[in-house]
């Protein structure tokens, strides 16, 4: 196994990426009504109380280490009492795309980032010094836009599963929601296939990395 140091530029965008994603979901439930994720101290930035031991660190860097063609991992889900919410109905869809939603503001702002950061130079120049800061800046805007295109995929566990609940019959939503292992298991069968992964996910994610990226005029070949 050979050890890639670019782990401590990629990983701390992914802890933060995570975090701003549950983070966003407890702030759109506080102003809905729902105060649990502030009562439980988890509208915060701080890693600490988000970052699950197996799913923000340990899987994450032992997929990359062995440099498997995907990375992927989570963060503690931030608690939401949909009985607190002033519209259950409508606000959980408001709460549900809150995550992926900042995910989508944080990829604009890394590929700001990744315009003004200098590309690699003449080794020992400030640009070489500096370079480190767009390989990070360009991580943070695939992983954005990865966490937030998975999760709008409408099966449970993921966030997208609520939009598709506010359409469905309360019966038919308690129904789904009860299969949320079922789901998971679903979402692995369909990227186990290379076309319904592509049709799904890649496609979409090549084409959301490129529109960031272009938007500042950054030139990103390669960066999925």
């Amino acid at each position: 196994m050979h050890f890639d140091p670019s782990i401590f530029l990629i990983l701390p965008v992914f802890v933060l990426s995570v975090i701003v994603h549950e983070a966003a979901h407890g702030l759109m439930a506080l102003w809905c009504g729902d105060a649990t994720a502030r009562e439980h101290g988890r509208l915060t930035l701080n890693p600490l109380p988000h970052v699950d031991l197996m799913g923000s660190i340990v899987l994450p860097v032992l997929l990359f280490l062995f440099h498997a063609p995907f990375l992927f991992g989570w963060a503690k889900p931030v608690p939401v009492d949909h009985g607190r919410l002033r519209d259950p109905r409508n606000d959980s869809v408001k709460v549900g795309l809150a995550g992926p939603a900042a995910n989508g503001l944080l990829a604009l702002a890394f590929a700001a980032l990744a315009r003004l950061a200098p590309e690699a130079g003449t080794a020992g120049s400030w640009t070489s010094f500096f370079a480190p800061l767009r390989e990070m800046a360009l991580a943070g805007v695939v992983w954005n836009c990865a966490l937030g295109l998975f999760n709008l995929i409408p099966i449970p566990p993921l966030d997208g599963s609520w939009v598709l609940m506010r359409f469905l019959r309360l019966r038919h939503a308690l129904a789904l929601n009860r299969f949320r292992f079922v789901g998971l298991v679903l979402v692995m069968f369909l990227f186990s296939s290379r076309y319904t992964s592509n049709l799904l996910f890649y496609t979409p994610l090549r084409f959301a990395v490129s529109a960031c990226l272009g938007l500042f005029g950054v030139q990103g070949t390669g960066a999925v």
